[in-house]
């Protein structure tokens, strides 16, 4: 069963898939009478169970989804897909509903067939998904923007949210399952999208979320530690992004070289790839040089191939974030949709991007007290591109307030602080999502780190609420003041509740209180 409490969104008119047809498609053994029966929708969530819908029961880590075999059939659910066991477990509790057993374990072939119930595995749309450790929202944004300046109608799927159009619906998975994330692309198609940006995280890639899409285009910025806790090394880590550049899932891929993991991903990509060098020297297709940096953003110039050639800007500080824009820009041309054209829907190359949460301006542009931004950056290479970025544009000091996951990655926790107190003139460690472990022992370790740079003034504040206005406090006016973790969340996870805490709204009262927001 999905984490989200809302239902998640469908096409409004689906055509049903006959179940026999699907048995014979993915060698499934019918169990019960199918003949005559159609599914109109398919979903792992027992809650999110519709009438005609195919409900996939999985096996969990703690209960198997069969155990919701009834729940689903009182909910409409006209069959289930599951592996032997689930059948067994279904039929004790009692439900009546036909079953198609699957040899293998369904989520391997969910995505399938959550693409031939819903129609999507060419619908029409161009279809990109970017990957990487960092940066991957701030290139789904980049991406529908570009779309549309090229006359395109751009949805996406991002952590923060997915776009139809202009509607938005609020993301509880960086990547949804693979049911939802068809239904989405189902949905799209219905409300005439034409260009779709989607972000891919690893574990989309492992859990089979994104089997089924077709993409045009997929691509790679960045790789640093992440995630450990459920890939146990970088390696492991590593290949489920080098997976996605495959024959099954893409046409083509762009690959940003400056990393060494960036080039293995071009050396042993399985599908042909371009690629992108930000450095100076680096052998590449496509090169990117900054001409102007600023704190209110960063001009570029980019050039590739047969004389393609690109001279823009994005109002969002950071060499990062021209990356970000090179890339986008490049799936479109790799895509076969021309620089000109989208460079024809532009102001003097300027991409209109706003961000959920990404180094989101809170205060004022022109006010007289200090810059707040808020960023949803929680790994030591995020900390790293920002603070550099800052050093390099911040008329004043730099105010670094952040803190870090409970029962996740610990391994981060002092590298995260180290590379806070570097870059920093103060930092203020409080609390993030503490989940099961005590807050305190958070702090401890991100203090230490931070410490041990012997460079910044650094404070222990467990409160996030107090600690915004402490951060305030100490701040005048030219400083800049980042708070890394949150962005877009309107949560804090503490001993198993999800308590409700926002830090784009918290951060915008202290402010008012302050006098520095009207």
């Amino acid at each position: 069963m999905s984490t989200g409490d809302a239902l998640s969104i469908r096409p409004q008119h689906p055509a049903p898939v006959r179940l026999d047809e699907l048995a014979v498609r993915f060698a499934l053994e019918p169990r019960g009478e199918t003949a005559g029966l159609a599914a109109n929708g398919v979903t792992l969530d027992s809650r999110d169970v519709r009438p005609g819908d195919l409900y996939a029961a999985l096996p969990g880590a703690r209960r198997h989804g069969a155990s919701f075999a009834r729940q689903a059939e009182a909910a409409g659910a006209v069959a289930l897909l599951t592996d032997a066991e689930g059948a067994g477990i279904a039929r004790e509790t009692g439900s009546a509903l036909p079953i198609l057993v699957s040899e293998q374990n369904p989520r391997e072939i969910l995505g399938e067939v959550a693409a031939s119930v819903y129609a999507t595995g060419d619908f029409g749309a161009k279809v990109f998904g970017i990957t990487g450790t960092n940066g991957k929202t701030s290139v789904v944004y980049l991406l529908a923007e570009l779309l549309r300046a090229a006359g395109f109608t751009p949805g996406l799927s991002s952590t923060a949210e997915r776009r139809i159009g202009d509607e938005v619906i609020v993301s509880d998975l960086t990547s949804p399952e693979a049911p939802e994330l068809h239904a989405l692309l189902a949905r799209m198609g219905e409300k005439g999208v034409d260009g779709v940006a989607i972000e891919v995280s690893a574990h989309a890639v492992e859990r089979h979320r994104i089997d089924g899409v077709r993409f045009d285009v997929v691509a790679f910025n960045n790789f640093s530690q992440d995630h450990l806790d459920d890939f146990g090394d970088m390696e492991s880590y590593f290949a489920a992004k080098l997976a996605l550049f495959a024959p099954e899932h893409a046409e083509r891929g762009v690959v940003v070289v400056d990393s060494p993991y960036g080039q293995r991903i071009a050396r042993e990509s399985r599908i042909p790839v371009t690629r992108l060098a930000t450095e100076y020297g680096q052998d590449a297709d496509w090169h990117l040089a900054i001409t102007r940096q600023t704190i209110d953003g960063v001009s570029f110039v980019l050039q590739g191939p047969a004389g393609a050639h690109f001279r823009g800007s994005v109002p969002v500080f950071g060499r990062f974030m021209a990356e970000n824009a090179a890339l986008a820009l490049i799936m479109l041309h790799e895509a076969g949709i021309p620089l000109a054209q989208v460079e024809a829907g532009l102001e003097r190359g300027r991409i209109p991007v706003y961000i959920p949460g990404r180094l989101e301006l809170m205060s004022a542009p022109d006010a007289q007290g200090p810059r707040f931004y808020v960023d949803y950056g929680h790994t030591p290479g995020a900390f790293e591109a920002m603070l550099d970025a800052l050093g390099e544009v911040a008329p004043g000091r730099i105010v670094f307030l952040f803190g870090a996951d409970g029962d996740r990655d610990t391994s981060k926790r002092e590298e995260m602080g180290r590379i806070a107190g570097a870059g920093s003139d103060t930092v203020i460690v409080c609390d993030y999502h503490p989940r099961s472990e005590p807050p305190e022992a958070i702090r401890a370790q991100l203090i230490e780190g931070a410490r041990s740079a012997k460079r910044a003034e650094v404070i222990e504040e467990g409160d996030p609420r107090a600690a915004i206005r402490l951060a305030i406090s100490l701040a005048r006016a030219g400083d800049v003041i980042l708070y890394a973790g949150p962005g877009h969340e309107d949560y804090q996870e503490v001993a198993g509740q999800h308590l409700p805490y926002s830090a784009r709204d918290e951060v915008r009262g202290a402010l008012r209180e302050a006098g520095l927001l009207p």
